[in-house]
Parts: structure tokens; C-alpha cells; sequence
């Protein structure tokens, strides 16, 4: 069995899987939290698959920043899809939509807004660091 289907086959109850070599990693956490948690604490996430709930194109970028090998998102967004496509990570979904929402279903997600207008990976992991603590000092 594949890494990828072994963090596919345990997604369930969580929000984010990664799996290396039969290893896995679990978060219950919600949007890039999880993601953003680990590359904090420089958890070296080269060569991991990922599962995850809903990838957007924050999450491909900060996948494809830390190495990730392979996605399976039950919900991709197409610009997800289009960086995953870029960085040539294998990845496949359930339900592919046109944007990623916010929680309240009014407009984009603020992490995607946070990187709509750039391709760079470093850029766009400042830029959700600034979102996150934003969005934590309003809460």
C-alpha cells in the first residue's frame, strides 16, 4: 500500500494526514493550521504524502514549499490543482471546486485571498504567516 493511500485510508476524524513510509502524522486542526503548525516547528515533511479535507491554493503552495510528494484532497480548488500541476505533485480529489470559501460561505477563504496574486512559495508562506496572525489578533 502506498503512503498516499495509507494517509487516505486514515483521514477519517482528522483534517490532515501525512504518512512516510508507513509513519503518520494527524491534526484535527482547521485550514492551513495544521500545515503551518508543523513548518513551524521545522518538522521536515520531505517526501510525505498528505490527505487532507479541503486544499486550496495555500495549502499546494505551502505542500509544495515543504516537499510534500503526493495529495489527495476530498475538496481541491482548481488553483490548487494548477500549482499542484506546476510543481509536479501527483494529487487526486473527490469534488474539484472553482474557489475555496470562507467558513461563512459569504466570500474567498482569507487565506486564499493572501495569495491569489503570487506564484513564489517563500512569498506566499510570509504572506499566510501575516494572515494567520491577523485573523488571531481580530478574533
Amino acid at each position: 500500500m502506498t503512503d498516499l493511500n495509507i494517509a487516505k485510508n486514515n483521514l477519517s476524524g482528522h483534517t490532515l494526514c501525512l504518512c512516510k513510509e508507513g509513519h503518520c502524522l494527524y491534526s484535527d486542526l482547521r485550514g492551513i493550521a495544521p500545515i503551518m503548525q508543523l513548518m513551524a516547528h521545522s518538522t521536515d515533511l520531505r517526501g510525505y504524502s498528505a490527505a487532507d479535507t479541503v486544499v486550496g491554493k495555500a495549502a499546494a503552495m505551502l505542500f509544495a514549499r515543504c516537499g510534500i510528494a503526493s495529495v489527495y484532497a476530498k475538496t481541491l480548488s482548481e488553483s490548487a490543482r494548477r500549482v499542484l500541476l506546476k510543481h509536479s505533485i501527483p494529487h487526486s480529489y473527490e469534488q474539484l471546486a472553482p474557489q475555496i470559501r470562507n467558513r461563512a460561505g459569504t466570500d474567498m477563504c482569507p487565506m486564499e485571498k493572501a495569495v491569489q496574486h503570487t506564484d513564489d512559495l517563500d512569498e506566499a508562506y510570509i504572506l499566510l504567516q501575516r494572515q494567520m496572525q491577523l485573523l488571531h489578533t481580530t478574533a
